[in-house]
């Protein structure tokens, strides 16, 4: 007999209390750490802070490696838990990594703009960098988000820059596939305002749940069995609902040029976008770019990301699929020895 929607919400009830009474036994403290890889804090501007990562005791690379994510979520995914680490992984293979979090803007920062992201904090973060490591160039490494920020700031100084990478990150925001920019069309970005004027970071979590509805809410609590066959599967599963639930708010006026300038109106791609009255041409960029896509991202789709190789100087690009979705592509134990091997055969 064919099962029914009662029968399935019994079954999804039933996973879902089950979890929960894992969660409730006594022996569970406290829920997992997150970001644990030990750093020091080397600069820091309002709400952003700029940590260098403790070097391993080993050969030590010459170019330092800076990561920029999005302002849309927390930066700790990229040292999620010592197996899905990017910054392990980097750290093991003795580059000195540094990184910046953006924080968790307030009232106060509603009227923080792109220009003051890119040209202000990226810029003063890397001017760090080059300080603290003594380097005149160095590498930057852009996730999502932060890699449009890291194509805008190569383009706008570029000799800052030794070689970029841009790991899931958008250029051509009408690429087919593109859900959000669908979500996107038309909307006035000012109604989606809060108490603070920012746009609230559960909104935007929220958006992103709708991208896969029953994937991203109902379905993740139906593998309860294999969640708690293992204390470690259950702490990852705790760890990412943490980076789910923890997104910042976005500042007023950025989260509106985005919206405008890239989602809606496609200037990157386009190549009529100017920051702070600069254009920003990504065919300016001297270094050589490294652009890494995943191949089953909802978020970021493949033709969106690969529309760079049309703005970079062919001697110059180079671009790799990874097998796996927008976070997976760096947290995926399968999909991350790839990443590595990539990335540390590219970079020297």
């Amino acid at each position: 007999m064919p099962t029914t929607n009662t029968q399935h919400d019994d079954i999804w009830q039933d996973d879902f209390i089950l979890l929960m009474d894992q969660l409730s036994h006594a022996d569970r403290k406290s829920t997992p750490k997150v970001g644990t890889s030990p750093k020091e804090l080397i600069y820091s501007e309002n709400k952003l802070k700029l940590f260098r990562y403790q070097a391993l005791d080993i050969k030590q690379k010459k170019t330092p490696i800076l990561i920029t994510y999005a302002l849309v979520n927390r930066p700790f995914i990229v040292d999620l838990e010592p197996k899905r680490s990017l910054v392990l992984r980097l750290l093991e293979h003795g580059y000195p990594v540094y990184l910046i979090d953006w924080g968790y803007p307030d009232s106060s920062d509603c009227f923080t703009s792109l220009n003051d992201y890119i040209n202000g904090y990226l810029y003063r973060s890397v001017q760090k960098v080059k300080r603290h490591s003594k380097k005149k160039k160095i590498d930057l490494l852009g996730i999502c988000q932060g890699g449009v920020f890291s194509l805008c700031y190569s383009a706008l100084h570029p000799s800052d820059i030794r070689k970029l990478v841009t790991l899931v990150t958008p250029v051509d925001f009408h690429a087919e596939g593109n859900t959000l920019n669908l979500w996107t069309n038309g909307l006035n970005v000012n109604t989606l305002a809060n108490d603070t004027c920012n746009i609230s970071g559960k909104l935007i979590g929220q958006l992103f749940k709708t991208l896969k509805p029953f994937q991203l809410n109902r379905e993740k609590y139906r593998q309860v069995k294999h969640l708690i066959s293992k204390k470690e599967n259950l702490d990852t599963f705790l760890r990412m609902e943490n980076w789910l639930n923890s997104g910042p708010d976005l500042t007023a006026v950025a989260a509106r040029e985005f919206l405008t300038d890239f989602y809606q109106q496609n200037r990157l791609h386009k190549k009529t976008l100017t920051i702070n009255g600069s254009p920003v041409q990504l065919e300016n960029i001297k270094c050589p770019v490294l652009n890494l896509y995943a191949t089953k991202d909802h978020i970021v789709p493949p033709e969106s990301t690969r529309a760079l190789g049309a703005q970079i100087k062919p001697k110059l690009y180079q671009e790799h699929a990874l097998n796996g979705g927008h976070i997976g592509a760096f947290t995926s134990l399968k999909t991350q020895a790839k990443l590595i091997e990539t990335l540390t055969n590219w970079l020297g």
